[in-house]
C-alpha cells in the first residue's frame, strides 16, 4: 500500500529563516564542510528509509560516515535520527530481508569487516573476522548466506594465504615490481597481481561462517577501480551468484568486453561457471532478477573497445537465453537499474538534456514515465511502490527524496544542510542552446554571481567538461562546482559540447577522432552566443578552465583560440596526445578515441595534438597535476609546465603528491580552490588595456 505524502513544512519551518542581506557568497570551506547524503536504502516493509551521510573531520584531513533512519509511517514527519554511534565510520548499508537488522561495512576493528546492528539496538556487532578487507557483498534473499569480494592472489588454496604473501612481500628489502603484462598501475595503484573474487559463507548465530570461493577467474568482481556490489545479484530462490567480469588476459588493458556469468552455490569451480552473455563482445553488467527468477534484467552496450557507449536495457530469459532490450527505442545510456517488486516496471536513471532523472520503465510496453526531474538522481531504492532516491541541483547538494512508481507528488526527507543552504547567496542558473557545429543544436548553462546586480558587468569563468563524453548539467560536484566561482563574483558559462552525454548517442559518438575540431566549434559559439545574450558577462574580462579532457582543451586553446582569455587553468590535461597513447593505463579508450593505435594510426594523435602548437601559446596558466594521476600521467602535466615556462609565459605549477586524477583530502580541495581562485582574480581584476 502506498504511504501518502506527509507535510514537511512544520519541520522547515522550526529552521531560522535567513533574510536575503544576511546572506553569504558560497565558498569552498562551505562546500568542504556540507554533509553528503549518499546510501539510500528502503527497509523490506517500507516502513524505514535509511541513509548515509558523511561528515568533514578537518582536523584529521578526511570525511567520516554515520547511518541515518527515518521512519516513513511517522506522520507528524519526524526528522531522520542517528543509527549508528558517533565516531562509526561506515559505508555500504543495508537491510536485512527480514528488515530487523541492517548490515554495512567499517574498518573499527582495524580492517574493512562487515557488521551487524538491529534496528532495535544501539550498538553494532562484528559479523565477518576475515584476514582480509571485505571489499563489497550482497545478502542472499533468503538470509542464510552472504556473497562478498576480498582482494585475494588467485593461485591462493585460502584466504590466509593471500595476507601471509603480503606480509612477506613488504619484509622484503628489494622494491622491485616485475610485470609480464598491462595494467602495471591502474588509475592510482600499482598491480601486484591481486584480483578481487567472490566468497560466499553462511550467517551462523550472527556470525559469517568459513568463507568459501565463488569465483575462480583472472579478473575483478567487483572491477577496478570504481566497480561495486551492482556487478553481482543473487538469483531470488538464493541458488544462484550472477556476476560481471572481464576476463581478458593480456590484452585486458584495451578490452571492454564483461560479460555475465552465472554459478550455483555449492558448485564453486571455474567449469560450472556459465557464460549468459557470450554472444556480445562488448560491455554486460549490471545483473538485477526478475521476482520470479525467470527474467534476468542487464545493461549492455554493443561496441567493443568503447566505453562511452550507449547501456541499453536487456530482458533475458533464462530458461532459453533469448534476449531482448527494453525499451528498443530510447536513445539515452541506462546509469543504473532497479525492478519493482511485481516485476512489472524497471527503475533506472539516465542523463536527459542537462540533467539526470529517475525514469519508470514499464516492461510490457517499453513506456518511460519520469518518476522525479530538476536536477540529476545519483541513487535510488525501491520496495512495493516506493521509491527512496538522492537528488542534487547546481544550487543544492544531495537531498534525500521518497517518490512512488504513480509519480505522486514527491517528499523531502533529509533536512542535512538546509540551514547553510538557506543562509547562502546562491548564483542563479539557466540553461540556454544555439546551433553549434554542423547546426546542430547545443546545450549550455549560464550561471550569474551571487552578488548579481542588474546592469554591471562581471568576469566570466568559462568551464569545460572532462570525459570528454561528460556533462557540466544541473547536478552537484564536490571537484568542479561552479556555484564557488559564483561565490567568488565571476559569472559562469558551460558549454555541452559535442560528445557530451545526455542528448542521443550519435551527438556522443561525434567527437571520437575530433577532439580539436567539433567540440571547440561549440566552445567558439556558445561562448559568442553567451555574450550576445547576456548583457552582464563581461568579455574583456574572461578565463577558461577544465580537467582531464577539458585539461587537454585548455591546452588546444591556448594555441588555437587564445584570443578571448586572460588566464587559463588546466588540471591533469593532456599535453601530448601521442605519448598519452602509450603513457595512460587503459588503452581501450585512447585507442577508440583516435581511432587505432599509435602505431596504426599515428596521424589521428598527431591530427589533434597540443604540443603541435605550443608556438603560438601566450596566455598565462595555472597547471594542476596529481602525482598519483595514472590516467593522465604526471609527464604530462609536466611537460605543459616546462613549454609555458621556457616561452616565458606566466604560469604556475600546483602538484599534489598525494592525490590522482581527483583532489578528494579536504584540505587538499581548499588549497587547490585557493590556488585557482587566486589565479582567476589575479588575472581579471587588472583593467582592460
Amino acid at each position: 500500500m502506498r504511504i501518502a505524502p506527509v507535510c514537511f513544512i512544520a519541520v522547515l519551518a522550526l529552521l531560522p529563516q535567513a533574510k536575503a542581506s544576511d546572506k553569504s557568497p558560497f565558498t569552498v570551506r562551505d562546500m568542504v564542510n556540507y554533509e553528503r547524503v549518499s546510501s539510500p536504502a528502503l527497509s523490506p516493509d517500507g516502513k524505514w528509509a535509511l541513509f548515509a551521510v558523511r561528515q568533514t573531520d578537518l582536523a584529521a584531513n578526511k570525511g567520516k560516515t554515520g547511518l541515518w533512519l527515518e521512519n516513513l509511517r511517522t506522520r507528524d514527519a519526524a526528522p531522520p535520527v542517528r543509527f549508528t554511534e558517533e565516531g562509526l565510520n561506515v559505508n555500504s548499508p543495508s537491510f536485512s530481508p527480514d528488515g530487523k537488522t541492517v548490515y554495512f561495512l567499517t574498518a573499527k576493528s582495524g580492517s574493512m569487516q562487515l557488521w551487524s546492528q538491529s534496528l532495535q539496538s544501539k550498538s553494532a556487532v562484528q559479523v565477518s573476522d576475515l584476514p582480509l578487507d571485505v571489499g563489497s557483498y550482497k545478502i542472499s534473499p533468503d538470509g542464510r548466506n552472504i556473497a562478498f569480494s576480498l582482494e585475494v592472489f588467485t593461485d591462493c588454496a585460502d584466504v590466509a594465504c593471500t595476507k601471509n604473501r603480503l606480509e612477506q612481500a613488504a619484509a622484503r628489502k628489494a622494491s622491485g615490481m616485475l610485470f609480464d603484462k598491462l595494467f602495471v598501475r591502474h588509475w592510482d595503484t600499482y598491480a601486484d597481481g591481486r584480483r578481487n573474487q567472490l566468497f560466499v559463507s553462511r550467517l551462523e548465530g550472527g556470525k559469517l561462517s568459513a568463507p568459501e570461493r565463488l569465483t575462480h577467474v583472472d579478473g575483478d568482481i567487483p572491477s577496478k577501480p570504481f566497480g561495486d556490489a551492482s556487478e553481482y545479484a543473487w538469483s531470488p530462490d538464493s541458488s544462484a551468484v550472477v556476476y560481471s567480469v572481464r576476463v581478458a588476459g593480456k590484452t585486458e588493458a584495451w578490452s571492454t568486453n564483461f560479460d555475465l556469468y552465472r554459478v550455483a552455490l555449492g558448485k564453486h569451480g571455474a567449469q560450472y561457471a556459465k557464460n549468459l552473455t557470450a554472444d556480445n563482445p562488448a560491455w554486460d553488467t549490471g545483473p538485477v532478477f526478475s521476482p520470479n527468477g525467470k527474467t534476468l534484467y542487464y545493461r549492455a552496450m554493443k561496441r567493443p573497445g568503447f566505453e562511452a557507449d550507449r547501456f541499453a536495457i536487456m530482458a533475458m530469459d533464462l530458461a532459453t537465453g533469448k534476449k531482448r532490450e527494453v525499451p528498443s527505442k530510447l536513445d539515452r545510456s541506462a546509469e543504473s537499474l532497479a525492478v519493482s517488486s511485481d516485476g512489472k516496471t524497471l527503475i533506472t536513471t539516465f542523463l536527459d538534456n542537462g540533467q539526470q532523472p529517475l525514469f519508470a520503465v514499464d516492461i510490457a510496453t517499453g513506456n518511460v514515465k519520469t518518476l522525479a526531474q530538476d536536477g540529476s538522481v545519483a541513487e535510488f531504492d525501491a520496495v512495493g511502490d516506493q521509491v527512496l532516491f538522492t537528488r542534487a541541483r547546481l544550487d543544492s547538494p544531495a537531498q534525500l527524496f521518497l517518490t512512488d512508481l504513480s509519480g505522486s507528488p514527491e517528499r523531502k526527507l533529509s533536512v542535512n544542510n538546509d540551514e547553510a543552504i538557506a543562509k547562502t547567496a546562491w548564483g542563479e542558473f539557466e540553461q540556454f542552446r544555439f546551433p553549434g557545429w554542423n547546426n546542430e543544436t547545443v546545450h549550455g548553462y549560464i550561471m550569474k554571481p551571487a552578488n548579481y546586480v542588474a546592469g554591471k558587468k562581471y568576469p566570466i569563468a568559462f568551464l569545460i567538461h572532462g570525459g570528454p563524453q561528460g556533462s557540466f548539467g544541473n547536478g552537484w560536484s564536490y571537484r568542479w562546482n561552479p556555484q564557488t566561482y559564483a561565490g567568488l563574483g565571476f559569472a559562469v558559462v558551460m558549454i555541452d559540447f559535442h560528445g557530451s552525454v545526455g542528448y542521443g548517442q550519435a551527438f556522443t559518438d561525434s567527437i571520437s577522432q575530433h577532439w580539436g575540431d567539433r567540440p571547440l566549434e561549440d566552445l567558439q559559439k556558445g561562448y559568442a552566443h553567451a555574450l550576445a545574450k547576456y548583457s552582464f558577462l563581461d568579455k574583456d574580462r574572461a578565463c577558461a578552465l577544465g580537467a582531464s579532457y577539458g585539461g587537454y582543451m585548455v591546452n588546444w586553446i591556448a594555441g588555437n583560440w587564445p584570443q578571448p582569455w586572460k588566464c587559463l587553468v588546466n588540471h591533469d590535461g593532456v599535453f601530448d596526445t601521442r605519448n598519452m597513447g602509450y603513457a595512460t593505463e587503459e588503452l581501450w579508450f585512447t585507442e577508440w578515441e583516435n581511432g587505432g593505435t599509435v602505431y596504426d594510426k599515428p596521424q589521428n594523435y598527431e591530427q589533434f595534438n597540443p604540443l603541435n602548437h605550443v608556438s603560438n601559446w601566450r596566455v598565462p596558466m595555472l597547471v594542476v597535476q596529481g602525482e598519483l594521476d595514472y590516467r593522465i600521467p604526471t609527464s604530462q602535466g609536466l611537460s605543459t609546465f616546462s613549454a609555458l615556462q621556457r616561452k616565458g609565459i606566466e604560469s604556475q605549477l600546483l602538484l599534489f603528491p598525494d592525490e590522482n586524477h581527483w583532489v578528494l583530502k579536504p584540505h587538499n580541495s581548499i588549497l587547490w580552490h585557493d590556488t585557482v581562485n587566486a589565479w582567476l582574480k589575479r588575472w581579471t581584476d587588472r583593467p582592460t588595456p
